[in-house]
């Protein structure tokens, strides 16, 4: 068996050798020309010099330059019967035997967080946090459980698996504010002597025409993109956007992979032919140089920037960045830099077994954007067409919330999920401090869990020496208010620098006497914040069980004209039976 290895490693480098000069071969070899992308020479001596050290400075002049079709040789591709020959001349005898199983290699990255703690009112009232429209981690979640295995623990995001669902909040009726504030209060199912308080940002969604978008498709198609969960999926996926363009749209495409070059100049929305030719010829292979092609596509977006229209750039990629600019923190620092362009960086993965999670929630949110997981054509559909306005039209950006508890009423709260979104108190006031972004229509949802002052259910001890503590009151007047708690929202315009506060009061006479007793959709999103935690490990659920998960989604499914509602609830039968029995 080991000399049957040698010998087809030996056939391989052989065709390597073979293709040194030209390049990989396409993934439909056969049916399509390579891709129209070459460099230009390795030396300019105008600049002194080499290619790869003017990409990695990001000077725009030294980027690869498109060759026309005729001019693109093809290059040398082994049919299967040529292979086969091929490897019978090798090694007689050996033909049609079958190749040692691979062992899938794992080297997916998340980043590591601790579950969101419990904090006691009197010695820390007040919460603070950005808001999060991320929907990436529920897919991927829904990507593991569909392959028949828990998911990373770190993969999960309660935050974004929350978010994923519409909650129909009532629309914004307030012309001066981008969005609307909803709250709900009922016991939390999962301990009925606690307290569940549900706020809900409703994006607001304009009766005019979305304004013309000069978007750059920023693609990946180096070596690791060759799966068809990747950028054969990818390439199907923008294919759905760009039947939604319109003529003032325009469209530019930038590749990378071991070079960087544009496939499609900036193209009128309208020339969807066009457009989708120069995805249809885009092949995979090399190695991945995602910094060089970060720099190229601003610089792209820099100079067809529309003035009051959408400027973005969506990124596809598995993340797997291994050349060029690799250094996690450096690409972060790129797209932080690149953003006061008033450019926006959507991040849209792809792909599995090297998929880097953490550099793509991260790189979306250093760009004032959004991340999203692609594992399905459905999934797909979901971010670019039906929900392409809140994708791409932000209406409010850093956008932070805090909310100060009343001690005469809330003894303790914990926020689900937001870990990677927690601010500092100050952080609130300094609009130099980055937050998230909302889009047109778009929703928001932050729950939180609350013991009430004076439950026999509390997780720390009482403080021996703080008044508030020990009297229960409040240092104002607020503790005969009947306010549990005081809510404050910073925003600004998509365009603007100075942020806008908005005030409101939460009152502890709005809770409801049972968790029956809540909305629909108050029920379903705690369904999905108790799926999150327990597959996150359920610290804090005590007996609360998948079973219980099942039947409180059931009974709150309500509308579901997508069947999205449906899906979660095939997915919790799933971790069910994949969960580890007592």
């Amino acid at each position: 068996m080991l000399r049957i290895c040698l010998l087809i490693l030996a056939l391989e480098l052989s065709a390597c050798s073979l293709n040194q000069e030209t390049g990989p071969a396409s993934l439909d070899s056969a049916a399509s020309p390579a891709a129209p992308v070459t460099t230009r020479p390795a030396t300019d001596t105008s600049a002194g010099r080499s290619e790869s050290e003017r990409i990695r400075m990001g000077d725009e002049a030294s980027f690869p330059v498109v060759k026309k079709q005729a001019e693109i040789t093809p290059l040398p591709v082994y049919h299967p019967a040529e292979r086969k020959a091929l490897l019978s001349r090798m090694a007689p005898g050996i033909v049609g035997m079958p190749m040692p199983p691979q062992e899938p290699v794992d080297r997916e990255n998340y980043a590591a967080y601790e579950t969101q703690g419990i904090f006691q009112v009197a010695v820390q009232p007040v919460s603070t946090f950005s808001i999060d429209v991320d929907t990436g981690s529920y897919s991927n979640v829904r990507r593991f459980l569909n392959q028949g295995r828990l998911p990373n623990q770190n993969a999960v995001r309660v935050e974004e698996m929350i978010n994923y669902f519409d909650y129909h909040y009532p629309p914004n009726r307030d012309a001066s504010r981008p969005f609307s504030i909803h709250t709900e209060l009922a016991p939390a199912p999962w301990n009925a002597r606690h307290v569940l308080l549900q706020v809900g940002l409703k994006g607001y969604q304009p009766d005019t025409p979305r304004p013309s978008a000069n978007l750059v498709f920023l693609l990946d198609v180096s070596g690791s993109m060759r799966s068809p969960a990747k950028l054969p999926l990818l390439k199907s996926g923008l294919k759905l956007l760009v039947n939604q363009l319109k003529a003032s749209d325009h469209i530019a495409i930038v590749v990378y992979a071991g070079a960087t070059g544009v496939v499609l100049e900036s193209t009128p929305g309208d020339q969807k032919a066009k457009i989708m030719a120069a995805l249809d010829q885009l092949y995979a292979g090399g190695s991945t140089n995602g910094g060089a092609g970060i720099r190229l596509a601003y610089n792209i977006a820099a100079q067809h920037f529309i003035k009051g229209g959408i400027n973005r750039i969506l990124l596809a990629t598995d993340g797997d960045f291994n050349v060029g600019t690799t250094n996690f923190d450096a690409l972060k620092q790129l797209v932080e830099t690149r953003r006061e362009q008033s450019v926006s960086l959507t991040a849209l993965g792809f792909g599995s077994g090297n998929y880097n999670d953490k550099l793509m929630e991260q790189l979306a949110d250093a760009g004032n954007g959004n991340y999203s997981y692609i594992d399905t054509l459905n999934e797909a559909r979901k971010v670019l067409v039906e929900e392409m306005d809140a994708t791409l039209n932000t209406i409010a950006k850093d956008v932070k919330i805090q909310i100060e508890f009343n001690p005469a009423v809330v003894a303790e709260y914990r926020l689900i999920g937001y870990e990677n979104r927690m601010l500092k108190r100050e952080d609130f006031n300094n609009d130099k401090v980055d937050a998230g972004e909302i889009g047109a229509g778009h929703t928001v949802t932050a729950l939180y869990e609350l013991a009430l002052a004076g439950s026999k259910d509390l997780a720390l001890e009482p403080l021996r020496y703080q008044p508030q503590a020990k009297t229960g009151r409040a240092k104002t007047g607020a503790a005969d208010s009947g306010e549990l708690g005081f809510l404050r929202l910073r925003y600004k315009q998509p365009d603007g620098d100075t942020s806008r506060l908005i005030e409101q009061k939460i009152l502890h006479s709005d809770i409801q006497p049972t968790f029956a007793k809540a909305s629909t959709y108050f029920r379903f999103a705690a369904s999905v914040a108790g799926f999150g935690q327990l597959l996150r490990g359920g610290k804090y659920l005590k007996d609360y069980a998948y079973n219980d998960i099942l039947r409180q989604a059931r009974a709150a499914r309500g509308d579901d004209n997508n069947g999205y509602r449906g899906e979660f609830i095939q997915l919790v039968k799933l971790a069910a039976s994949l969960a580890p029995k007592p």
